[in-house]
């Protein structure tokens, strides 16, 4: 393997505050946490909650993000997440119509009346479950992606399973109260994390208010149950939730920048204080802490490779994913870059195919890492092709 290392510094030139331990490993969690609920004041009225980076992971502040909670509506993330992986791989079109089963119409609670044997594009059925947390639209996309609500809910704890969410596990797809379903903030906060990496995901949750027009001509009108995407600068998603048993629980993102956050209240006294919350925690994120893009997915990097017998000498490269720095302002920090190319790479490369892996340092330890992908096609070089790039390199 070929390793190549890049060394650069970013130095924030802002005035220093207090500082406070950021999460970089696993080990220094509970203490770096600690650290920043007692330096900062930051408190809730929540039951549990959790702020963190997006897309990196990192912990803002947490309390009692581990313990085990009934979430309510919340539990629409983990299912939109399975609803916008089908619409990625193609399994269900946004343009599609779907048929509202009996048992979808007849789903208590929020609700967009969805009428029984009647269509609806699949579109309208995200977008009500987005915007007006809507039962009987959350069941309808179940049964039609997995067959039934049950089958949903396999899934749903299947991926539970594979994202490392320890505390959680769903029992049915709306959050309608039952005794087998539970999580917690930092599950939630992973979920909504994950949830904000499908870019029609946005299409949806910015919406304030809308319509539904049923197939007879009647409307529906939807307005959003997360305020903040109103009311907060930077909130572009979330999700609300709330039953007797949970309280008012609140899910959210918002950016200001490169700096993206997601933050998670649960078991608040009323609707009014799980806002408060929530902007609370977004205003401790953005006045504290700053980021920058060390690696843009939609960029090339430094980085090129040859590729044997490739029509192209060089073939471009980029990263699967975004990559950010972290920091507190004020703070000084080293990051370091390590790329590896698989060693003779050979022609033909497809865009998108992994060629190695980029681990970024920070400081010195392991910050982030992700895979290296072929930025553009190099299909292998013909016979005539080959004599051709000989002949044009020969040294006479």
């Amino acid at each position: 393997m070929k390793k190549i290392l890049l060394l650069f510094l970013f130095i924030f030139a802002f005035s220093v505050l207090p500082t406070a331990a950021v999460v970089s490993a696993a080990e220094n969690v509970d203490q770096s946490v600690t650290a920043i609920k007692e330096e900062s004041g930051l408190t809730t009225s929540a039951k549990s909650a959790y702020l963190m980076q997006a897309g990196g992971g990192e912990v803002i502040y947490a309390q009692n993000e581990t313990k085990r909670l009934t979430i309510a509506s919340m539990t629409k993330i983990m299912l939109l997440n399975l609803v916008f992986d089908k619409v990625e791989s193609g399994e269900l079109a946004l343009e599609e119509d779907v048929t509202v089963s009996e048992n979808a119409q007849s789903m208590g609670g929020s609700q967009v009346f969805l009428q029984a044997g009647k269509s609806y594009k699949a579109k309208d059925l995200i977008k009500s479950v987005i915007i007006s947390s809507a039962n009987d639209a959350s069941v309808c996309l179940a049964e039609r992606l997995f067959g039934s609500e049950s089958a949903a809910v396999d899934e749903m704890n299947d991926r539970a399973k594979k994202l490392g969410l320890e505390n959680t596990l769903f029992s049915n797809v709306t959050g309608l109260p039952k005794p087998t379903q539970y999580s917690c903030a930092k599950d939630v906060a992973v979920m909504l994390d994950k949830l904000i990496s499908h870019k029609d995901y946005f299409t949806f949750s910015t919406i304030y208010t809308d319509e539904l027009v049923h197939p007879d001509g009647q409307n529906t009108m939807l307005t959003n149950t997360n305020k903040l995407v109103r009311f907060y600068n930077g909130c572009d998603g979330g999700k609300t939730g709330y039953t007797d048993d949970a309280g008012f629980c609140l899910a959210a993102t918002a950016k200001r920048g490169a700096l993206r956050v997601v933050g998670v209240v649960m078991g608040e006294a009323d609707s009014k204080t799980r806002f408060k919350d929530v902007s609370g925690l977004f205003d401790h994120a953005f006045n504290n802490y700053t980021t920058k893009v060390l690696f843009d997915k939609d960029e090339y990097i430094d980085e090129t490779v040859k590729v044997v017998c490739g029509v192209n000498d060089i073939l471009k490269l980029k990263t699967s994913e975004s990559i950010y720095s972290f920091d507190k302002k004020g703070s000084k920090h080293e990051y370091t870059v390590s790329v590896e190319i698989t060693e003779r790479l050979k022609a033909p490369v497809k865009e998108g195919e992994k060629v190695g892996t980029l681990t970024v340092f920070k400081d010195g330890a392991e910050y982030r890492s992700c895979d290296v992908l072929a930025a553009e096609n190099d299909d292998k070089c013909s016979l005539f092709g080959g004599v051709g790039k000989v002949a044009a390199n020969w040294k006479i």
